[in-house]
């Protein structure tokens, strides 16, 4: 069907070829190994071909359930995407190793050289209808067409997406191809030409999830986080009739029926509609059922009936004429069922799930045919240094906090025992004699450092959980920022919540910060909105600062108070005045992917930004221009950027592994990259005489570089067994200190600690900080906007992407 699988979701389904064969009713559960991505059957139905997370892909016998012959090496890195030809002689395979591989079923051999173009992830890959072609889309914005018998790319890529291809699928004649990306456009293509038919496919306000054909080729139908279902017509580029409202959540999967007069679509409220595709109109209710988010739905051959897959961990079947479910749920999966097909015949159903199972399942009986398969783990939330840097205190998914001795590397007395759930978010006081944690628990605690006793009372009243804390200058007040929409202020001496939440913000806040004098607060939210309060009354400072177009990131305050930066998945940066709550100038445009990371430099008369389109960009605050070029170097998402105590340096992190020091006035790296780190590099800073740089990394470390000469001095290594989890931060204090969440470390000159924190999150999310000459260190989660809709429930299941 041409959906691809979201980045951080399990499985993809694709059945290569259209023939109505018989599929036997004793197929065996296929064991296919650990961390399925994707799943394809043979034309005949008698064969699987399946991509996992460990690189490897493997061919099996329908039948009986064994794997013909060996595994199939030659990935390096997981197997996002897989296809049968149509003949069912090869198989196609994408990878996060950046290549596209072609393979022989009989003899398991890769047939000719590895398809090497894509720069980053490939996502998708499907074959044409005569076999000869391959298309592939990719997280490096580009779609790119592959000659099958020699292996070589067809033509230049296909430019034209300025953010990750999510979707690809050929037209039935194979004559076109039509993508989707989270650039927010569906884009149609020449297969002859490579050109572009018309401009991009414009409308969704958020990412393109999932595309398709419609059987005749004069339509296509897209799917997006914008919760619409969208219909375009292929000759002319035009939406067709308005979008398809009914959705209340994003839209995960589009298909449509075998007679091309009807559309189904799934998603994230848990329903799945079936739509007229003539009149646009919802054929009948919602068919509800689940109790968790729908990924996957698809016709069965005969139009007669749908399947879908849940996170809810079931499968169901549904009669599309009675809009009712026949039988009972599949169940069976222990996790999220990400992906699901009819066998050609319709008599049974495969179905992919993050517990690690491949399922076959009996249409008439509705029972499981053969065992399951098993799965998967957890993470590590926070980690803060002391003021005086001697200590370490982290979070964990235990529900404890500890404290480390630096120099020994030694818990110090035992774990700090309170929450009843992950703790989310730690922090020093100014003074470094007292700890402030967060936790999914819903509640703030405060710790004595030295006794490891919890002080006073328990700083309650949330009833959700909290996403963004922060110290004020002097220590005597915390603000904090939850997903129930709110901004919270406390009082640290006593405990007690300062007057009523700060409503406003209609979406869960994201970054909060106070001001350098304390008697402001900013903060951010994916309602798309900047708000400004005052500490004093709990009011609202004029009206929000509208001009974002997708959610708000990263926010601080300017070094003298008087402005506001604030970076968004629109791509923009915007700078706002304090005092009036207008934007000042136009939005600083130039990045091409989201803006992850926002700092002022100690003078207030710059900005640098760091983006996932993987450059820096430095920006004049008064005319609004960028500086020169952008900052190229890393070869991923940068995560983090922070500006040195003197305003001529810049440090950048990046997901590449990397830490890379720039020349503000030349824009040219300094020495080479800072290599040590072995996984994502989420959060860097300068300390307060400009000479070290701290940088915090999922590969559990935090690591102290030389910046003269750039080496690294030290490391300090993991105080849990699991990778470090995102988090908001913002403090001063007086040494190389600071982090807040695990993932965020930061130093910064002034001898008062202030952060923020936010919730845990699933590992594909960077940090931020920002260092201001005030002393304000902030870093901001970066995470996509989905992923905070289901924040309120559970996040282990209910996270999206």
């Amino acid at each position: 069907m041409g959906k691809s699988k979201w980045n951080y979701r399990g499985v993809n389904i694709e059945k290569g070829g259209g023939m109505k064969i018989q599929w036997d009713q004793t197929l065996q559960l296929i064991h296919v190994g650990v961390g399925v991505l994707s799943i394809a059957v043979s034309p005949n139905g008698h064969q699987l071909v399946s991509g996992l997370r460990d690189g490897i892909v493997r061919i099996w016998n329908v039948q009986t359930g064994q794997q013909i012959g060996d595994p199939l090496h030659g990935h390096t890195w997981p197997v996002n995407s897989v296809a049968f030809s149509p003949d069912g002689q090869q198989v196609v395979s994408g990878s996060d190793d950046e290549t596209v591989r072609i393979w022989n079923v009989q003899t398991g051999q890769q047939t000719g050289n590895l398809l090497h173009g894509h720069t980053s992830h490939v996502t998708s890959v499907a074959f044409s209808p005569d076999g000869q072609q391959v298309v592939s889309g990719s997280w490096d914005e580009t779609v790119r067409m592959w000659n099958v018998q020699t292996g070589q790319q067809i033509g230049d890529p296909l430019y034209g997406h300025t953010s990750y291809v999510t979707s690809v699928a050929f037209s039935r004649d194979g004559q076109q191809v039509v993508s989707g990306s989270y650039d927010q456009t569906v884009r149609i293509w020449n297969v002859q030409t490579g050109q572009q038919i018309g401009g991009p496919l414009h409308g969704h306000i958020y990412s393109v999830t999932s595309v398709a054909f419609s059987p005749d080729g004069q339509q296509v139908v897209s799917g997006s986080w914008d919760e619409t279902v969208r219909m375009w017509n292929v000759q002319t580029g035009q939406q067709i009739g308005d979008p398809l409202y009914g959705h209340t959540s994003y839209v995960t999967s589009v298909a449509f029926s075998p007679d091309g007069q009807q559309v189904v679509s799934g998603s994230d409220d848990n329903t799945v509609r079936i739509w007229n595709v003539q009149t646009g109109q919802q054929i009948g209710d919602p068919l509800h059922g689940h109790t968790s988010p729908v990924t996957s739905v698809v016709f069965s051959l005969d139009g007669q009936q749908v399947v879908d897959g849940s996170d809810d961990t079931t499968v169901r079947i549904w009669n599309v004429r009675t809009r009712k479910q026949i039988g009972a749920p599949l169940h069976g999966h222990t996790s999220v069922v990400t992906s699901v097909a009819f066998s050609p015949d319709g008599q049974q159903v495969v179905s992919g799930s993050n517990d690690e199972t491949v399922r076959f399942w009996n249409v008439q009986t509705r029972q499981q045919i053969g065992d399951p398969l098993h799965g998967y783990t957890l993470y590590v939330n926070s980690v803060a240094f002391s003021p005086d840097g001697q200590q370490v205190i982290s979070g964990s998914d235990d529900n404890t906090v500890r404290i480390g001795n630096v120099p020994t590397q030694q818990q110090i007395g035992d774990p700090l025992h309170g929450h009843t759930n992950y703790v989310t978010s730690v922090a020093f006081s100014p003074d470094g004699q007292q700890v402030v944690s967060g936790s999914y628990d819903q509640t703030l605690k405060i710790w004595n450092v030295q006794t490891g006793q919890q002080i006073g009372d328990l700083l309650h009243s949330h009833t959700f959980r909290v996403t963004s804390v922060a110290f004020s200058p002097d220590g005597q007040q915390v603000v904090s920022g939850l997903d129930d929409n709110t901004v919270r202020l406390w009082n640290v001496p006593t405990g007690q919540q300062i007057g009523d939440p700060l409503h406003g913000h209609t979406w869960p806040v994201n970054s909060v910060a106070f001001s350098p004098d304390g008697q402001q607060v900013v903060s951010g939210s994916w309602d798309e909105t900047v708000r400004i309060w005052n500490v004093q009354t709990g009011q609202q400072i004029g009206d929000p600062l509208h001009g974002h177009t997708s959610g708000v990131t990263s926010v601080t305050f300017s070094p003298d108070g008087q402005q506001v930066v604030s970076g968004s998945y629109d791509q923009t940066v915007r700078i706002w005045n304090v005092q009036t709550g207008q934007q000042i100038g136009d939005p600083l445009h130039g990045h091409t992917d989201h803006v992850s990371s926002v700092a002022f430099s100690p003078d207030g008369q710059q900005v640098v930004s760091g983006s996932g389109d993987e450059t820096v960009s430095i920006w004049n605050v008064q005319t609004g221009q960028q500086i020169g070029d952008s900052l190229h170097g890393h070869t991923t998402y940068v995560t983090s950027v922070a500006f040195s105590p003197d305003g001529q340096q810049v440090v950048s992190g990046s997901y590449d592994q990397t830490v890379r020091i720039w020349n503000v006035q030349t824009g040219q790296q300094i020495g080479d990259p800072l290599h040590g780190h072995s996984e994502y590099v989420t959060s860097v800073a300068f300390s307060p005489d400009g000479q070290q740089v701290v940088s915090g990394s999922w590969d559990k470390t935090v690591r102290i570089w030389n910046v003269q000469p750039e080496q690294q001095t030290g490391a300090l290594p993991p105080s849990h067994a699991f990778p470090i989890n995102p988090i908001t931060s913002s403090l001063n204090s007086p040494k190389l200190v600071a982090s807040s969440m695990s993932k965020d470390i930061f130093a910064s000159p002034n001898a008062q600690s202030q952060l923020d924190n936010s919730l845990q999150l699933p590992q594909e999310f960077p940090m931020d900080i920002s260092i201001s000459r005030a002393g304000f260190a902030h870093m901001t989660i970066n995470f996509f906007f989905g992923f905070f809709l289901g924040c309120v429930g559970d996040l282990e299941t209910n996270t999206k992407s």
